[in-house]
């Protein structure tokens, strides 16, 4: 995928995966730091404890994602799907979430 390695603990910081097919992947502990994920099929994978501060998430599919202790601080989830979502301990600090559907999950501090 445009050379980028897609693992846990990947460094990621401020790639093009928009429109990205991650669905599943396992991005633990990945830094993903003003990342492009707009538009980009999250669903089911391990974002726990990545850092995604700044990052565009703009309409991004993240059913069932495990956001689990993530940074999403100053991010963009506008119109993101976050339905069924692990966000306990997320970081929400500063995020658009302006228009996010989430109608089931965990959202703790």
């Amino acid at each position: 995928m445009n050379g980028y390695k897609i693992e846990p603990g990947a460094n990621l910081d401020s790639a093009d995966l928009s429109g990205a097919d991650l669905a599943g992947a396992n991005l633990a502990r990945a830094s993903l730091d003003s990342a492009d994920l707009a538009g980009a099929n999250l669903a089911g994978a391990n974002l726990a404890g990545a850092d995604l501060t700044g990052a565009n998430l703009t309409g991004a599919d993240l059913r069932d994602a495990n956001l689990a202790g993530a940074c999403l601080e100053s991010a963009n989830l506008t119109g993101a799907n976050l339905t069924g979502a692990n966000l306990t301990g997320a970081d929400l600090w500063d995020t658009n979430l302006t228009g996010v559907t989430k109608t089931d999950g965990t959202i703790n501090d």
